[in-house]
C-alpha cells in the first residue's frame, strides 16, 4: 500500500521500501490515479485532493494517548512509532514531541533551519550565510560562518537534551540526519511518520 505524509511544504510518499520527496503538483500529477493512503497537514493542498476516487484521508484514524486538540497529524503518527522516545522532525520547522509508555508528554516546536538563517539575513546581508553543518560545539567560534552555525546548532541541542529524560531521541525530516549526529545514541529513521501510520491502520483493521 503506498503512503503518504502530505506536509506544509512537500509531499512525502512511501512504497514500503523508500521514502519519495516531492512537489505538490509533481506528486499529484505522477500518483492521483494509484491507491493511495495519506494524512494532510495542508489545507490547501486537502482541498485540492479530497475528492480524488483512489485516495483515502487516513487522518482521523492517528491518535495517541494525551494527544491535544490541535496536535498535528503527522506529529501524532511520528509519536504513535515507537512507545518511548524524543521525536525530532527537524523540517521546516523542528517539532519535538516526548513519549513515554505510549503516552503523550508534551513537546514544543523550533524553528526550521532554513527559517532561522533568513531570520539571520533579515538583520544584515552580513549574517547572510550557509550553516556549517560540521560546526564543532566544543570551542567558541572565531568566524560569521561558524558564530552563526554554532548559535543555532548550540540552542537546538541544548533544549532537546533539557527534554530527553535518557529516551532514546529519534531524528526524521530533511536536516534529520546530519543534526542527530550532535546527539549521542541518537536514531535518525525517515520512516518513523510511516511507521506511525501503519500502527494506527493496523488498529484500525485496515
Amino acid at each position: 500500500m503506498l503512503l503518504a505524509d502530505i506536509g506544509n511544504t512537500r509531499v512525502h510518499i512511501f512504497d514500503g521500501k523508500s521514502v519519495i520527496h516531492l512537489a505538490y503538483e509533481e506528486a499529484i500529477c505522477n500518483y492521483k490515479d494509484m491507491k493511495l493512503s495519506y494524512i494532510c497537514v495542508n489545507v490547501n493542498t486537502r482541498e485540492k485532493i479530497k475528492n480524488f476516487a483512489l485516495w483515502r484521508d487516513v487522518s482521523d484514524m492517528i491518535h495517541i494517548e494525551g494527544e491535544y486538540d490541535t496536535m498535528g497529524v503527522d506529529r501524532k503518527a511520528l509519536c504513535k512509532s515507537y512507545k518511548n522516545g524524543v521525536f525530532v522532525d527537524a523540517g521546516s520547522a523542528i517539532t519535538v514531541d516526548v513519549v513515554k509508555d505510549g503516552q503523550y508528554q508534551g513537546g514544543f516546536i523550533l524553528l526550521g533551519i532554513n527559517a532561522w538563517l533568513k531570520a539571520y539575513k533579515d538583520i544584515s546581508n552580513a549574517l547572510d550565510i550557509e550553516i556549517n553543518h560540521n560546526c564543532p560545539l566544543d570551542q567558541l567560534p572565531k568566524t560569521t560562518k561558524d558564530s552563526i552555525s554554532y548559535g543555532i546548532i548550540a540552542s537546538i541541542k541544548t533544549i532537546i537534551d533539557a527534554n530527553s529524560f535518557n529516551l532514546p531521541i529519534y531524528f526524521t525530516g530533511g536536516d534529520g540526519e546530519w543534526l542527530s549526529s550532535y546527539f549521542k545514541d541518537s536514531i535518525y529513521d525517515e520512516f518513523l511518520v510511516f511507521k506511525g501510520i501503519q500502527k494506527a491502520l493496523k488498529e484500525n483493521k485496515c
